[in-house]
């Protein structure tokens, strides 16, 4: 009993990204937020350090969303903001790190993730973590493409 409680504790903290998800308005933005305050404290976005915390936040999305949808028998109840963080790490992978880049990453995967385009709308219907974690991902990608068109045009 005693694991399953733990277990069930660390699916939160871990899904809610220690319960940011949990605030009562925009827990997705917060989310978003927070996934810029933790690229700040790596200070880059290009180093094996950064991509191995990537690759650690999508691996416990994806281990963790589909069990919080079954603790709380919900599909992607709004309290699931790891995947807004996976999202923002991608959309933020290869970018120099200042504050023009911080705040159109998070604007622009904002917008993405709102409008969920092609493929990020149906993809979202699957079952389990993947459908949970899908439409950020791709917002992600999408972002970092916006990102690195503005930055060839050196708009930046």
């Amino acid at each position: 009993m005693k694991f399953v409680l733990l277990r069930n504790f660390f699916i939160k903290a871990i899904s809610s990204v220690f319960f940011i998800g949990y605030l009562p308005y925009a827990p997705g933005t917060f989310g978003s937020l927070a996934a810029v305050g933790l690229v700040c404290l790596l200070k880059t976005s290009n180093s094996p350090t950064y991509f191995l915390f990537t690759l650690a936040v999508v691996v416990l999305g994806l281990f963790t969303c589909g069990r919080m949808e079954n603790l709380l028998g919900k599909k992607d109840p709004g309290c699931i903001v790891i995947d807004e963080v996976a999202g923002m790490f991608i959309a933020l992978s290869f970018m120099p790190i200042n504050l023009k880049i911080l705040f159109l990453a998070f604007l622009i995967f904002r917008i993405l993730d709102t409008l969920k385009p092609f493929p990020a709308g149906r993809l979202q219907h699957l079952h389990g973590s993947l459908g949970v974690m899908i439409d950020d991902l791709i917002a992600g990608i999408y972002t970092n493409i916006v990102l690195l068109v503005i930055l060839k045009l050196a708009v930046l």
